[in-house]
């Protein structure tokens, strides 16, 4: 009989933790021993939304539990409290899986000034987007998921810079749903303010725009809009290719790139809806070429609470642990 990984959740109060536990409490590899909330000081709680499905108990944050009961761990946390958990979890033999961005960034200088409480384990995490660490999983302790925002631009752009394709500007136009800021109220989330309204934010200033940048090794321009939905991300990326790219070096690039990647759907010129991925694990990439000039329009889906957050990161636990990369999932 195979052996069963016993996993924790940290955060499990928030959307992102949540949505791991209804997808680990499916998934026949893994046995949910502890699930607890953000802070030592919050009280034993447990979630409607999840009765039958889970009756389990939410316990107060203590790394002493997570380390005893547990051989990876999620953390679903604020960046500066995954920083301090996450760390001590690795000192301590557990395997972390980090849903925060906390670990994500490599460069020192861009760590001090997004994720100032990060130390610099940050250099031993493992940038866990699974299309692209699929040979580094197995021996990580340390994986840095990515955030949801990058997930679709660097699947939907890596492809073409790795076949040398693109040159000039990238822009990203990149919407999402309010959960995709996280469960803590702002004045930004409130219904009022959301509701019949689309706001651009975090213009030339947004942490994402700095992950995406490392892993692609280009600049981009990033702009984040807020919409009125509670889940789902769309992109829409204007890039021009190289003199002489066509439709079917294009297809080719993303054809190759994921032909076993069981999670990354091609849709070519029928373009990508956020109906279409939203409760799935699916990011669905679909593209146009002018045939008059080089401009290249991309379009990258995916729901921002699964591909984006929970999923990827039950994906990277799968293929770390050796189990099937769809365990949980499909």
């Amino acid at each position: 009989m195979p052996k069963i990984i016993n996993i924790g959740i940290a955060g499990a109060t928030g959307y992102a933790g949540q949505e791991l536990i209804k997808l680990a409490v499916r998934h026949q590899g893994v046995k949910l021993t502890t699930a607890m909330s953000s802070g030592a000081a919050e009280g034993n709680r447990h979630l409607p939304a999840l009765s039958k499905t889970w009756d389990g108990e939410i316990a107060p944050l203590s790394i002493d539990q997570l380390a005893a009961r547990t051989e990876a761990v999620f953390l679903a946390l604020p960046d500066g409290v995954a920083a301090k958990v996450g760390s001590e979890l690795i000192t301590r033999g557990v395997r972390v899986f980090d849903l925060s961005g906390a670990f994500r960034l490599r460069e020192e200088k861009l760590r001090a000034r997004w994720y100032p409480d990060t130390p610099n384990l940050a250099n031993t995490a493992v940038y866990g987007l699974t299309e692209y660490s699929r040979t580094e999983l197995p021996a990580a302790r340390l994986i840095a998921c990515p955030g949801c925002y990058p997930t679709a631009a660097i699947l939907a752009l890596r492809p073409l810079f790795e076949a040398g394709l693109l040159e000039g500007d990238t822009i990203i136009d990149a919407k999402s749903g309010i959960s995709g800021a996280g469960k803590k109220p702002s004045e930004r989330t409130h219904f009022s303010e959301c509701h019949g309204n689309v706001a651009a934010y975090g213009v030339f200033a947004h942490r994402h725009g700095a992950e995406i940048e490392q892993e692609l090794g280009h600049a981009v321009t990033f702009t984040p809009h807020l919409v009125p939905l509670d889940r789902g991300i769309l992109e829409t990326i204007y890039v021009r290719t190289r003199e002489g790219v066509n439709e079917t070096d294009v297809a080719h690039a993303f054809h190759q790139a994921y032909l076993d990647a069981p999670f990354v759907r091609l849709t070519g010129d029928a373009l990508p809806e956020i109906k279409n991925v939203t409760q799935t694990n699916f990011c669905d990439i679909g593209w146009k070429l002018d045939a008059n000039s080089t401009r290249l329009l991309l379009v990258a889906c995916l729901d921002n609470l699964v591909k984006g957050a929970a999923g990827q990161a039950l994906q990277n636990l799968n293929i770390a642990f050796g189990l099937d990369e769809t365990a949980g999932l499909s």
